[in-house]
């Protein structure tokens, strides 16, 4: 006799004869972890699940519960969850009784992955690059470049802009998430949605740009040039900010005629997201160096820095780790380097996104509270406001653009455990977090693309209902 299926939430089933166990297994495993860890956990607060299965967009968890996951290991799984390739090649490492750690000693893996990597380099790069293991995270690799141009120039300062995430370790780059440090002077970073000067577009962008020139061209007497430049691409946890390409590209000036190196992270925005392999490459803009770690590890913990070859100092105490030399990780790495470009993920990504955003900007128009709708290729964000609270007053400038609407993280939050019970994990993020970001692998199908964004779309819906009339009400010009 076949098992009856017992309908748990909408468009999932789970077996009678299993439900209660695997239900009782989940709910024990999450109290536990609430007693026992820490209350600094992030994702399991927002995403109380306990993942036992995944294979790509796919996730299944310990209550039998199926859910499409667009959030892919905060954009480490460009390929989703245990793709073929990637098992393939990290069973061939197990398989053949090579060390797994090996500090930073030369072997047949490492040589593999550095040589994909080169062949996937912005072409301004590849020609002169040097390449650096670090410890494994993306904060391990910003203190590693940090340091880098701090060495090569003899100068200590840094610039980086406002609402970029570079990494979270207690090194010297700690100065990047702390506004209060001398070495670092944060920049205005160019926005249309919520634009600094209250412009937006070309106006805003150059604003920012004749800002930076003129901090880089005001520096008071003994006051040196800064080491160097940090940049995101696209700004990923601040909220899904693309830099628009001739901004991007009048930093790249400013910092070449006055010799300080440009660092792009390229630690969530690489391999393929953005719609190009590398986000720089929209622009045409060639970094001095770039920051590389969650999705060049195949889903393993990987981090690199790529410089030109003219800053290597070869400083022995330069930030390493012990953990730099992961073959896994390595072999993971190789594999999903060249699957994304032998099989042009990127163009992909490029196409598909252009679509989810252009029915997601429909969004804006059927509920008030979804403010903006922005992104590149699979890197996308849905901004909340509250259109109950003021937001200052329009400007009386006829050059100005009228004043957004103050974020709304609470309904950011709702949408996203809306989301959840629709079996659709998503992240949030912005300076409020209350922007829903999707970073689904670069494998998705168009089917499951539909999917996502129907699920989302009845997300915003529930949670818009439940926040007021007005953040529900279709808007009129």
């Amino acid at each position: 006799m076949g098992r009856t299926p017992v309908r748990n939430l909408p468009g999932r089933a789970v077996d009678e004869d299993t439900a209660p166990g695997t239900r009782t297994a989940h709910e024990g495993i999450l109290r536990r972890q609430s007693a026992r860890e820490s209350a600094a956990r992030t994702y399991a607060r927002a995403l109380p699940i306990v993942p036992v299965r995944a294979r790509g967009l796919t996730i299944e968890g310990a209550d039998g519960r199926r859910y499409l996951d667009c959030l892919s290991g905060a954009g480490a799984l460009a390929l989703g969850h245990n793709h073929p390739v990637v098992l393939e090649a990290i069973r061939k490492v197990l398989d053949s009784g090579a060390p797994l750690n090996v500090l930073d000693l030369a072997t047949p893996v490492k040589d593999a992955f550095v040589t994909e990597l080169f062949h996937t380099l912005p072409p301004g790069l590849a020609g002169r690059a040097r390449v650096r293991f670090c410890g494994p995270a993306g904060s391990d690799a910003v203190e590693t470049a940090c340091e880098l141009v701090r060495a090569a120039t003899g100068r200590t300062g840094l610039i980086a802009f406002t609402g970029a995430c570079h990494g979270r370790t207690a090194g010297p780059p700690d100065a990047l998430t702390d506004a209060h440090d001398a070495r670092v002077t944060r920049l205005p970073y160019p926005q249309d949605y919520r634009c600094p000067f209250g412009v937006g577009g070309d106006a805003g962008a150059d604003l920012a740009a004749r800002w930076t020139e003129s901090v880089l061209d005001d520096l008071g007497p003994g006051v040196a040039l800064p080491a160097g430049m940090l940049v995101e691409p696209v700004q990923g946890e601040g909220g899904v900010i693309p830099a628009p390409d001739a901004w991007l590209r009048r930093m790249r000036q400013l910092t070449a005629d006055r010799s300080v190196p440009l660092i792009a992270d390229e630690i969530q925005t690489g391999v393929g997201r953005t719609g190009a392999f590398w986000a720089v490459e929209h622009s045409g803009v060639t970094p001095d160096v770039m920051v590389l770690s969650k999705a060049i590890g195949g889903s393993l913990p990987l981090a690199v820095v790529v410089h030109r070859d003219d800053l290597d100092t070869g400083e022995s105490a330069a930030p390493t780790g012990t953990f730099r030399g992961n073959q896994l990780a390595m072999a993971a790495g190789t594999a999903t380097l060249a699957h994304v470009r032998e099989n042009d993920l990127a163009d992909r990504a490029a196409t598909l996104g252009a679509r989810m955003l252009s029915r997601l900007r429909g969004l804006s128009d059927e509920f008030l509270c979804v403010g903006d709708v922005r992104g590149k290729g699979l890197m996308i964000g849905v901004e909340l406001v509250d259109p109950e609270r003021e937001a200052g007053g329009a400007s009386v400038m006829p050059d100005r653009a009228p004043r957004p609407l103050p974020a709304a993280p609470e309904l950011a939050a709702a949408v996203q455990r809306e989301c959840l019970r629709r079996g659709l994990i998503v992240g949030l993020g912005g300076r409020h977090a209350s922007v829903v970001r999707l970073l689904p692998p670069l494998t998705i199908t168009d089917e499951q693309a539909a999917a996502v964004l129907d699920r989302l779309a009845d997300a915003v819906r529930a949670a818009a209902r439940c926040h007021g009339g007005a953040a529900a009400a279709p808007y009129t010009p």
